[in-house]
């Protein structure tokens, strides 16, 4: 089977996976469950508390001792066993408890995927930059794929959206051990540096005043993500309680209409490689960021009704605010790692974006949500949620072009592939 086709596979199911439950697991909690914002706010913490440790454990696991793929492999057959005990779990505290167990799984495996499919590039002759956005993308595809799946069969507020990514989990898992071997590369000599023995190499970029810098941004990008990730699915939906909005498209049909922005994502993508060449990181991350404050911003004054359009380019917003940032910035480390520690690095980036990022995104939102934006009815203040976000990712953008330096230099994502 030609390489291309088999990482495309691996990056399509990849991301059906999370498309299956992400931006839809809002209305089932609200709408269903009816439980609250805050314990809302601790379940999307999942992903970032899984993520501030486990992408970096399997990504020094995966230099040292295990090749990449076959821990993927079995990273994605334990989750889609917990995915299937999901749906059985009927009060907040447990159902904290299980989504972790299935975060823990599920989040290295994003980190690990990226490495398994630069490494086969790599190895075949590819180009990073050039190559992998071309396959990146079907993983956006996958993620719009699960997205429609579950809005036309009308599961968004079921629980059988996670029976649907439990199944995408199980094929996953099989197929993982069949991608190309990413053999570990970090060889321990005795008399070998703590650092090393310990499969921390990777935490030495930190020690670059620059690369340190690209991480804490990274982690405030990251938040901004896990904002529009829990809020804009349950945000359509309680449109719903407006008489003049109940028969909308939007209201009736959210996660479609949320799946612009992943079709958009799929345009961005494929710029990534001249964007990159023509502006470099900074230029690229700063695109980011000014997408992120449109993005909210014009959620704060949409409708479904004569305010479409703003929600509509939001969504199309989005596909350059996420990967302009995401998959980038992913790039952009692997352009700053030694080949050895390939695996970690990404797991450190992971750590910083869906970790720790995603743990301030999602705990520090849910609560202020509720003391500040929430009505006295129980409705939320939807204008004000939006105009504060847009704010902080303007806060965010005007730190970074001025605290971020660095030279661009076209040649060096030219050997990447070396």
């Amino acid at each position: 089977m030609n390489l291309k086709f088999r990482l495309t596979v691996l990056s399509f199911l990849q991301f059906f996976i999370w498309g299956s439950w992400l931006i839809t697991i809002g209305a089932y909690w609200f709408q269903t469950k009816h439980w609250s914002g805050t314990e809302f706010g601790a379940i999307f913490s999942t992903m970032g508390i899984s993520a501030v440790f486990m992408p970096t454990i399997a990504g020094i696991i995966a230099d040292r001792w295990i090749n990449a793929e076959r821990l993927l492999g079995l990273f994605h057959l334990c989750a889609a066993a917990v995915l299937i005990a999901l749906p059985q779990v009927n009060d907040p505290v447990t159902f904290f408890w299980v989504m972790l167990l299935n975060m823990i799984f599920y989040m290295p495996t994003i980190a690990l995927g990226y490495t398994v499919s630069y490494n086969a590039l790599k190895n075949n002759g590819g180009h990073v930059v050039k190559d992998f956005p071309p396959i990146r993308v079907w993983g956006t595809i996958g993620f719009i794929a699960a997205m429609w799946m579950v809005s036309l069969l009308h599961i968004e507020t079921s629980a059988s959206q996670f029976y649907v990514a439990a199944g995408a989990s199980v094929c996953l898992g099989i197929y993982s051990f069949s991608l190309p071997k990413c053999i570990p590369g970090l060889k321990i000599k005795p008399g070998s540096p703590l650092v090393d023995v310990l499969g921390l190499r990777a935490f030495g970029l930190f020690r670059q005043w620059k690369m340190a810098l690209f991480f804490i941004f990274a982690m405030l990008l990251g938040a901004a993500l896990q904002l529009t990730n829990a809020y804009g699915d349950t945000f359509l939906h309680d449109f719903a309680k407006v008489d003049a909005y109940k028969d909308a498209i939007a209201v009736k049909y959210p996660a479609i209409i949320m799946s612009i922005s992943q079709i958009s994502e799929t345009v961005f993508i494929l710029a990534i490689p001249f964007m990159l060449r023509r502006f470099g990181i900074k230029q690229v991350m700063l695109f980011s960021m000014v997408a992120w404050v449109l993005r909210f911003g014009l959620f704060a004054y949409g409708n479904p009704g004569s305010g479409l359009w703003m929600i509509i380019l939001s969504c199309i917003v989005y596909g350059l605010a996420f990967d302009f940032f995401n998959i980038s910035g992913s790039l952009f480390v692997e352009t700053q790692s030694e080949p050895v520690i390939r695996a970690s690095a990404q797991g450190v980036y992971m750590m910083m974006t869906n970790g720790f990022g995603a743990l301030l995104g999602s705990s520090i939102s849910g609560v202020v949500i509720d003391k500040y934006y929430t009505l006295a009815s129980g409705e939320k203040d939807w204008p004000g949620i939006w105009i504060a976000f847009a704010i902080y990712a303007l806060i965010v953008a005007i730190l970074f072009a001025v605290l971020f330096r660095h030279k661009h230099n076209p040649a060096t994502l030219e050997n990447v592939s070396h």
